[in-house]
């Protein structure tokens, strides 16, 4: 818990012109699944934030395992990928301790994620289930507005888009777009080829989510 408080008053600092640094950790997980999906996205997202929320976010991307002591050196943990995820009973008791102890969990559906998410965050919460967010939530209402909830980056199945909660003692925890697909908006131009205007889309909900940790 004091690793994630650290983290938490450096992230505040970015806001208040510090110069110290904090990074988002890119969640390694095990069952087969492409937590390395996206590998520009990350540093993209965090120079966008730097730039319009003037935070000092590293653009180095931090990897973090599930099991790790060293996922409570971070304040917002991201997870993507396209197929099977998978946790471990004691991956899932040290994922619910950093939830707990106030980390947050942002996982971005690379198409294909959705059978093992809801199970597998089950292991974390038996007791809570996904549900989805208003348009009215903050989350949607940031340095950026997103007055109809998720924006569509691509369209796989062609669904709307949704954006699900884990609420813990009335603390939105853990954040599931779904449908979406922020991540490969966030990526390089030329990896996905997406149109500058969902790229900003994109950029800018994934800015919202960071900002919103940040002082929740």
């Amino acid at each position: 818990m004091v690793r994630i408080l650290s983290s938490l008053l450096l992230i505040l600092s970015g806001f208040t012109g510090f110069a110290q640094q904090l990074r988002i950790g890119l969640l390694v997980y095990g069952g087969g699944g492409d937590w390395y999906a996206n590998p520009t996205a990350i540093k993209n997202l965090a120079a966008f934030c730097n730039q319009n929320l003037n935070t000092k976010i590293d653009t180095k991307e931090a990897q973090v395992e599930v099991g790790s002591a060293q996922l409570f050196n971070y304040a917002v943990v991201h997870a993507t990928g396209h197929g099977r995820i998978s946790f471990t009973d004691a991956e899932a008791k040290n994922l619910r301790l950093y939830l707990e102890a106030g980390g947050f969990l942002h996982i971005d559906d690379n198409y294909g994620m959705d059978p093992y998410v809801r199970p597998e965050m089950k292991k974390v919460f038996p007791e809570l289930s996904f549900v989805e967010l208003p348009f009215s939530h903050p989350v949607y209402h940031q340095k950026f507005n997103f007055p109809n909830g998720l924006p569509k980056i691509h369209e796989h199945d062609g669904k709307q888009p949704k954006g699900y909660g884990l609420i813990y003692k009335g603390r939105l925890v853990c954040f599931y777009t779904y449908d979406c697909d922020l991540g490969d908006g966030w990526e390089d131009p030329e990896v996905h080829k997406d149109s500058p205007e969902k790229r900003q889309q994109a950029l800018q909900m994934g800015a919202n989510i960071i900002q919103y940790v940040f002082t929740r």
